[in-house]
């Protein structure tokens, strides 16, 4: 981590924030950070991150981690007037930790070279609880070199890192792992559904899944977790977040021929999920939608 010096962290919400923290407690750099809730930045003061606007981040560090909502967030921020492309300099690096579209990612990328910047796309995957503990799964878009400089910090907050190629190359494998999750809990869902009515208890069915060919990553947490306790909290991982990252591997579907009916059939579910008032409630929920007891 010799070449870098300080870090700046913008964005700090549920997964930012215990990103930062990873990466205050365990880099031995100093860290900045900046988020519009004073809240976050309160907690991780005991841990050594200090206060900071987006335009001091740009300033004082060499490399600035962004964990926001969605990539036209991303997008906006690096665009204003004071954004982060009016204080980008030579030599600094940008690593976008947020799920962003790949044309977005790939613009942005040039508008920052431009200036003599690096921005790379590095996704990151898991849960909170795999932030606080520091074992997200991160997926990393751009040269090869970059990658190599950076992994040390990343692996502050990650226990898998993955080169996953050119600039967008990060996005195009997240937006696709969401994908399929999406597509996953729904199966688990529908299968609940017609478990439940044809008189099977939906906890045999999934404990028995995780006995067969039907086990997976989706059924361990999402399904047996989330969907069999009915457990939907609000600020995990909301259907209209789920909803955004769905648009993002459609428009990737659309743009590169695709049909994704398995996707499009998701998009069904996150839409009657919304129109119920579920927007803000962990995305399982649309298992009880699918069957609404």
């Amino acid at each position: 981590m010799a070449e870098f010096q300080r870090v700046g962290f913008i964005g700090l919400g549920v997964m930012g924030e215990p990103i930062c923290r990873n990466l205050a407690v365990k880099s031995g750099l100093p860290v900045s950070g900046c988020d519009n809730d004073s809240a976050p930045l309160q907690r991780l003061a005991p841990h050594g991150v200090t206060a900071a606007t987006a335009a001091q981040i740009m300033r004082q560090s060499d490399v600035v981690f962004l964990s926001l909502p969605s990539g036209e967030v991303v997008a906006q921020l690096s665009r204003d007037a004071d954004g982060l492309l009016a204080h980008a300099r030579p030599g600094q690096l940008i690593v976008d930790l947020s799920t962003s579209p790949v044309d977005v990612t790939r613009e942005l990328a040039r508008e920052f070279a431009a200036k003599g910047a690096t921005f790379i796309d590095a996704p990151v995957a898991r849960t909170r609880a795999a932030a606080e503990a520091g074992t997200l799964s991160v997926m990393i878009g751009g040269d090869r070199q970059t990658f190599e400089s950076v992994k040390p910090l990343v692996s502050a907050f990650a226990n898998e890192i993955t080169y996953c190629g050119p600039i967008g190359s990060g996005q195009v494998v997240k937006i696709l792992n969401n994908m399929v999750l999406f597509e996953t809990v729904v199966a688990l869902s529908e299968a609940r559904a017609i478990a439940r009515r044809s008189g099977v208890d939906p906890q045999v069915l999934l404990e028995t899944f995780t006995r067969g060919s039907a086990d997976s990553f989706a059924l361990r947490n999402h399904g047996l977790k989330a969907i069999l306790p009915g457990d939907f909290p609000e600020k995990a991982f909301p259907v209209d977040y789920a909803r955004k990252d769905l648009r993002y591997a459609l428009a990737l579907a659309e743009q590169t021929g695709v049909q994704a009916l398995g996707a499009r059939n998701v998009d069904v579910w996150f839409d009657a999920a919304l129109v119920q008032g579920q927007g803000n409630r962990y995305f399982p929920v649309i298992s009880r939608v699918i069957d609404a007891e």
